[in-house]
């Protein structure tokens, strides 16, 4: 019995584009958060830890990203809420405001932004854009060096529209978790107590 498996091309071209796309994306990752400021991270990272409440707030996919981190950050045992949920409580003096917008314009994350600061809580941005509205908002500027998603054909990515950003931005808070949980020592089953059991 012939045991030569018949192979589609089709489907081998596919393969060889699939097999580059994961290391263009890759690569794009792994440049761009290269070039984030370490000092930057740990400055957010310093000031999340010494927050009275975390409030997050992002629109689209970036905001999808900060829901992931708030999560991470409820496991570590902060008390966190995300911005635009019904239980979501003001913000206040103390408190913290995270947020991430690649342009750094997104109205309503802009509004979210000026609404903490009049509240006199702290403010911690991630973006594109260290000359937009929300980095002149902030206390602490975390500069992501991608493309705006409305960026087409700046050379900086070949992904589509915010892709980049919104990829460094998980790396970045994920960096950040990792950072204030390895100083805190607390071992994976003590956080694991904290882990959603109504799912």
């Amino acid at each position: 019995m012939d045991s030569t498996v018949l192979t589609d091309p089709a489907v081998e071209a596919a393969g060889g584009a699939i097999t580059g796309n994961i290391s263009l994306v890759l690569g794009e990752i792994t440049n761009t958060a290269a070039r984030i400021s370490p000092d930057r991270l740990r400055q957010a990272a310093s000031m999340l830890e010494n927050a009275d409440r975390v409030f997050v707030a992002g629109a689209g996919r970036s905001g999808l990203v900060l829901r992931m981190a708030a999560m991470r950050l409820m496991h570590l045992g902060l008390v966190v809420h995300v911005a635009g949920d019904t239980t979501t409580p003001a913000i206040r003096k103390g408190d913290l405001l995270l947020v991430a917008s690649g342009s750094g314009s997104t109205s309503g994350i802009v509004k979210a932004a000026e609404t903490a600061a009049k509240a006199g809580a702290r403010i911690v941005a991630f973006t594109a854009n260290p000359g937009s509205a929300l980095a002149g908002l902030a206390d602490a500027v975390v500069l992501l060096p991608a493309q705006q998603k409305t960026d087409h054909g700046s050379g900086v990515s070949r992904q589509y529209s915010g892709s980049l950003f919104e990829q460094v931005l998980f790396v970045a808070t994920e960096a950040v978790f990792q950072t204030l949980w390895d100083n805190a020592d607390i071992p994976a089953e003590q956080l694991w107590l904290r882990h959603a059991n109504l799912e």
